[in-house]
């Protein structure tokens, strides 16, 4: 599977945060930085870039802004391959929010976008291209759009400079079949930029269907520590990187993380698989039901009860 042009991402801490509203510990994150560099990850994505209009402080940890004092403060000038990313969402981040790439410890700015936003998508992408920066777009929540509106969001992405485009299994509730049909989708109307993928875990197919990214040409990959991320999660790096054939990704520095730190923070934040994230995602559902039903203790496990309240259905 070694090719040279597939890059891997870690978005441990930007989405591995969404479920601490990212708190993460300094020393937490110097040592995910450390594991990227030690075991070849080519970009990580340290939290986002958003406005202090749209988030307070007193709510949200350092990795919802990544103001380069608190980068700095954390990893020092990063004078190594890894390069750094942050996302941004549409409608929480002001342009002059981000500084120019040349005064910013960021190498990329990531935009994260729905179909009906694809407008101020492009254009906030390729504002932060002309400042300096490499830029993706992230169309989310795929698996619900129209196919007419699809085709006219990429339509609009092919005529812009944007050289990265992602496909983002949001509700964790997508098959391989899916994943080939939408890939090839993006490639007719996208020749000549890359395809990403972000997998969700929800039904436990989020390594699978990023292989069948691979597979059909699909050269930007996310994953994250241990699959940490919002309710199911993610990808696990670990795993995505034993399987690549690329000898400069080594994944005992990442094992090493998750020893030291991980076991004993899935006992505080509970991501993985679970039946609720499960349920939503075979409904093709956004999993906020299913995040709000496991922070109960006293109902998270009562899965029935969980399935009658998203649905009437007597089977999936």
């Amino acid at each position: 599977m070694y090719r040279e042009e597939i890059k891997v991402l870690d978005c441990t801490i930007r989405d591995g945060g969404l479920m601490n509203k990212w708190q993460f510990p300094d020393e937490y994150v110097k040592a995910v930085y450390n594991a990227c560099v030690e075991s070849g990850v080519d970009y990580m994505e340290i939290g986002y870039k958003s406005s202090e209009k749209a988030f307070s402080r007193s709510e949200v940890g350092a990795w919802k802004f990544c103001d380069d004092k608190d980068i700095r403060k954390v990893i020092g000038e990063n004078d190594t391959k890894l390069k750094l990313s942050a996302m941004a969402d549409i409608g929480r981040i002001e342009p002059e929010d981000i500084a120019p790439a040349e005064d910013s410890m960021l190498d990329m700015i990531r935009v994260a976008a729905y179909v009906h936003q694809i407008d101020k998508a492009i254009w906030l992408a390729e504002h932060c291209q002309d400042k300096g920066y490499e830029v993706t777009i992230n169309l989310m929540a795929v698996s619900n759009v129209m196919e007419r509106d699809l085709e006219e969001a990429l339509e609009d992405v092919g005529k812009s400079k944007v050289p990265i485009f992602y496909l983002v299994d949001s509700f964790g509730s997508m098959y391989c079949e899916q994943i080939e049909r939408l890939v090839k989708k993006y490639q007719k109307f996208l020749p000549g930029k890359t395809i990403g993928v972000h997998m969700h875990n929800n039904m436990q197919l989020a390594f699978s269907n990023t292989v069948t990214g691979i597979i059909h040409n699909c050269n930007f990959l996310d994953a994250t520590f241990m699959g940490i991320g919002r309710g199911a999660g993610n990808c696990p790096i670990e795993i995505l990187m034993s399987f690549l054939k690329n000898p400069k990704y080594k994944i005992k520095p990442i094992l090493g993380v998750i020893q030291d730190y991980m076991i004993d923070m899935q006992k505080e934040i509970d991501w993985g698989y679970h039946i609720p994230y499960l349920i939503t995602g075979a409904l093709n559902q956004h999993p906020r039901s299913a995040l709000k039903w496991m922070d109960n203790p006293e109902t998270k496990n009562d899965f029935v009860t969980f399935y009658k309240q998203v649905t009437d259905k007597e089977d999936l």
